[in-house]
């Protein structure tokens, strides 16, 4: 661990992002140039004393999880992020399970897009990131555990919100079907990753159909182009359904549009401004 030449590029990273960047107010009395230290701290996890003994170069080995909240908080590139993990100490290795953390650029990306829903799946499809309108059209997914966000769970196993599969989609069998491929695929990239092991085991006993899946030992799958969503406030709303591979993290962003003019772009239009607020839908 080189302490010294990672405090000075913590401290210079720091200082090139400002206030405004990371949604904080720049304040009337700002002498530090970029953030201050308690500000990266209480972005990354971290208590302000460790980070500030990090930057004075008298702190002990960060964890993992440490160096990538700090990445995170940071704001750093790939090569950022691997040059902070190797003066660390910490070179970064092939990933035992799926990568969580998603690239900031990405997430920016997805609330630039305000008329459009988009969500980040893991290569297990968990939902790791979203912006409104994606809430709007299928659930607040803050308001929900990291388990209840896995669509092949709910896809397989429930909850079924109204009785319905997935929230109504049109397609529900075949995503059922081709998330169940690309689950084969995923497990044979992370074969000693608890998580992964541990979610096909709950849906093979869970579920006689994923279980026939399972055993026909499919991997590849069609790209469904378009669908149509059962919304219980707007009704059905049919959009085209682009998926954009983010292949160095094994992520996949997936985006919903409506034809421009048609019913389902109005309903789209309706949906980004009520959000998730609960609606009495007349009988």
């Amino acid at each position: 661990m080189n302490r010294r030449e990672l405090a000075d590029f913590l401290r210079s990273r720091r200082e090139r992002i400002t206030p405004a960047d990371v949604g904080l107010p720049a304040g009337p009395r700002r002498r530090t140039p970029g953030l201050r230290r308690e500000e990266v701290a209480q972005l990354a996890f971290v208590s302000t004393e460790y980070y500030t003994r990090l930057e004075q170069a008298r702190a002990p080995h960060p964890s993992r999880e440490v160096l990538a909240q700090l990445s995170r908080a940071l704001r750093l590139s790939d090569a950022e992020r691997d040059h902070l993990h190797h003066l660390a100490g910490a070179p970064p290795g092939p990933p035992a399970g799926p990568s969580r953390e998603v690239r900031q650029s990405v997430v920016d990306l997805l609330h630039r897009l305000p008329e459009a829903a988009a969500i980040v799946m893991s290569a297990t499809y968990e939902v790791i990131a979203w912006n409104h309108l994606a809430t709007a059209l299928m659930e607040d997914f803050s308001a929900l555990s990291r388990r209840d966000r896995n669509l092949i769970r709910r896809a397989f196993l429930g909850p079924y919100r109204d009785g319905r599969r997935l929230y109504g989609v049109s397609d529900a069998d075949e995503f059922a079907r081709t998330s169940a491929q690309h689950l084969r695929a995923a497990a044979a990239r992370y074969p000693d990753d608890p998580e992964v092991t541990g979610l096909v085991a709950e849906l093979l006993a869970g579920s006689e159909e994923f279980a026939r899946l399972w055993a026909a030992h499919e991997v590849a799958a069609r790209p469904t182009l378009c669908k149509t969503f059962q919304h219980p406030l707007v009704g059905p709303v049919a959009v085209a359904c682009d998926v954009l591979d983010i292949t160095d993290r094994d992520q996949r962003v997936v985006i919903y549009t409506a034809t421009p003019g048609s019913p389902s772009a109005e309903a789209m239009r309706l949906l980004s401004v009520v959000g998730t607020q609960r609606m009495v839908v007349p009988g």
